[in-house]
């Protein structure tokens, strides 16, 4: 009987083995995350894809819009005489004369060949505008700049369809 209680005795340390690896299983902490280590780890992954995408629009995106951009076309510049006309008075007893040396900026030189037969309008409206003005109107840069907006205005109503970009001021002599 003796051997039959050494199997017994086996068949009982066998169940208490099988509950020793489970218990050791149970005391065994698992590996957790802390929300620490989680946010840290987010952000070290945010600050890597975030110098990776900005590296790539650095270095590549930029190249690729310079490429694609058309190239500028240089302006072309129409010079026209001295205007000189005699500034409105009322009733000052001395008159003023105006004298303006005007250059229109064109997009291209194709405008400038179907202007030049149009001089004597554009000059035409210039005198009648001018001789309107009194020398109060021109007084300072907003005068200056009205004055400029009011003949770029006229000039392309006179070379319509055709249209000009600018009309720049050389000299301007108020006496």
């Amino acid at each position: 009987m003796a051997a039959k209680a050494t199997a017994d005795d086996e068949a009982d340390e066998k169940p208490d083995a099988k509950a020793d690896d489970e218990a050791a299983a149970a005391a065994k902490p698992k590996r957790k995350f802390s929300l620490k280590m989680i946010i840290i780890a987010a952000a070290g992954l945010a600050v890597v894809g975030g110098g990776g995408g900005g590296a790539y629009f650095f270095f590549f995106r930029s190249h690729a819009e310079e490429a694609a951009k058309p190239a500028v076309k240089p302006a072309v510049f129409v010079d026209l005489p001295d205007v000189l006309v005699n500034l409105s008075n009322v009733g000052n007893d001395r008159t003023q004369y105006l004298k303006v040396k005007i250059t229109l900026e064109v997009p291209d030189k194709a405008v400038v060949d179907q202007i030049n037969p149009l001089m004597p309008r554009l000059l035409d409206a210039f005198q009648t505008y001018l001789r309107e003005l009194r020398p109060t109107d021109l007084d300072g840069s907003a005068g200056l700049y009205r004055l400029k907006e009011e003949l770029t205005r006229r000039v392309n109503v006179a070379v319509a369809p055709n249209h000009i970009t600018a009309v720049l001021f050389k000299e301007i002599v108020v006496q």
